[in-house]
């Protein structure tokens, strides 16, 4: 994944965690049970965890080309569409089904948090160490 793609999607991510947090603090509380609200935080946690992660990620590719970087945006955004959307959907919808999108979307941060650490054994070293 690009730069380019990836801070285009932080801007998108970004603009609805912010709208769905405020939405949740204000309208949703008397209209949600318990249950639901907590699948909402939860989501919440995680989208905006892994969208500073892809702006930071961004920043850096374009600081230092490693591809697992691009990688990483790839499984962080499909992280927070299935692991994040699923737990939304599940709060507002009465589709049960998408309980099994969860753990799919769980996995992709892990691999996607994988891709971070191996980019970071690739980066090259800026001075020579003295070891």
């Amino acid at each position: 994944m690009s730069s380019r793609a990836m801070l285009i999607f932080v801007g998108i991510s970004g603009f609805f965690y912010v709208a769905l947090g405020a939405m949740g603090a204000h309208m949703l509380v008397p209209i949600l049970t318990p249950r639901q609200m907590e699948w909402i935080h939860t989501g919440l946690q995680y989208q905006g965890l892994h969208t500073l992660a892809m702006m930071v990620l961004a920043v850096l590719l374009m600081c230092q080309p490693v591809a697992p970087f691009g990688w990483s945006g790839i499984f962080f955004t499909a992280g927070i569409v299935l692991f994040s959307g699923s737990l939304y959907c599940l709060a507002f919808l009465p589709l049960k089904f998408l309980v099994y999108l969860t753990p799919i979307g769980g996995f992709s941060f892990l691999i996607g948090w994988l891709c971070v650490l191996i980019g970071a054994l690739r980066l090259r070293k800026s001075a020579p160490s003295h070891e």
